[in-house]
């Protein structure tokens, strides 16, 4: 193990599972020393400890972490207030970010290097969080039983055709929320819920599990369509596990919306905290994100979408062909995730 490597080790805490504040300030604390920054992040990947691990190479500068859910680490900074030790944060949805933002835990920043490579709908207007992975919100179809033609967008899947086939998880997933924010956008808020009802009607068994749990139960007959995170499929088809490759190898991806908006894209991101002591470390890091270098390794170590335009995708994303893209603001879709919870709750979308 390198010096670097066990460095970030010594510093890594992991937040334990609590509704209180108190108990989420009981954690251990971290001592800043000259040239380190403290990172307040919800992703939950070991395959970023190389990420970290370069950023500390090239520029000296140590990482503290926190690692918990995003809604954790924001009450923890809440609580904290102008005292806490938090110089970035990031999370893996734009809806967990934009809260960040509106509870003012988060400040804007000027940068040429962010605002010239990270595209405009990616981050925020004014500079207080900026995308740095993108993950599209795709289908999974069952090869042997259902047509992609079958499947071409969000809408088809309240139709009547698609009855007892469709499997997502459930209304409390974040990243349906934004799916959702997406919609009430694309078509106001009463045609969203007209959506939200059709898919309620075809769901092929209650909501539950993650992603990867949609892919297995499509492989298994479960149901035809599943709606997941592109990366999931994108991991499945690299694991090490053969229960994992055997179920990826039994589902066709689908990139819905082609012919109009687009396919949903949620991003990965962040921004510098409100009370950051070390604001400058905070931004160079902010802007080690947006390197080549660091988007390069967004897609291979994790099967994301690289933000920066041009750099070049690692397998197995390189296989999954070019899409049209929605692009409409992150920001946009964000802030009506509330309304979106508000819309599936009454579809009864448990």
């Amino acid at each position: 193990m390198s010096v670097v490597t066990s460095v970030l080790n010594r510093r890594r805490f992991v937040l334990a599972a609590t509704g209180s504040a108190v108990g989420m300030l009981a954690a251990p604390s971290i001592l800043r020393a000259a040239g380190e920054i403290n990172l307040y992040s919800s992703r939950h990947y070991d395959t970023d400890e190389a990420l970290y691990a370069n950023f500390t190479k090239e520029t000296g500068i140590a990482i503290n972490r926190i690692e918990a859910k995003a809604d954790q680490l924001i009450e923890r900074m809440k609580a904290e207030g102008a005292n806490s030790p938090a110089d970035v944060f990031i999370s893996v949805d734009a809806g967990r970010i934009e809260r960040a933002n509106t509870e003012n835990l988060l400040q804007p920043i000027q940068s040429d290097v962010l605002s010239s490579r990270i595209p405009a709908y990616l981050r925020h207007s004014d500079g207080s969080w900026f995308g740095f992975s993108k993950r599209a919100r795709v289908l999974v179809i069952a090869k042997d039983r259902m047509d992609p033609k079958d499947a071409p967008s969000y809408e088809a899947l309240a139709s009547e055709a698609m009855k007892g086939k469709v499997l997502i998880r459930s209304s409390s997933n974040i990243y349906n929320q934004s799916l959702m924010g997406s919609i009430i956008a694309a078509h106001g808020a009463d045609e969203a819920a007209k959506w939200a009802t059709g898919m309620v009607a075809n769901f092929a068994r209650s909501p539950k599990g993650g992603d990867r749990d949609q892919i297995k139960a499509v492989a298994v007959g479960e149901g035809d369509v599943g709606v997941v995170n592109s990366y999931y499929l994108g991991k499945m088809m690299k694991s090490s596990k053969d229960d994992q490759r055997q179920a990826a190898d039994k589902v066709t991806l689908v990139f819905p919306n082609q012919a109009d908006r687009g396919t949903h894209v949620n991003i990965s991101g962040g921004g510098v905290a409100r009370h950051a002591k070390n604001k400058d470390g905070a931004v160079k890091f902010l802007e080690y994100l947006a390197s080549d270098q660091a988007q390069e390794y967004f897609a291979a170590g994790n099967v994301e979408y690289p933000v920066v335009k041009g750099v070049p995708l690692a397998s197995p994303l390189d296989t999954f062909g070019e899409f049209k893209e929605d692009t409409l603001d992150a920001q946009k879709f964000a802030s009506l995730n509330g309304q979106g919870v508000q819309i599936m709750d009454k579809a009864g979308w448990k």
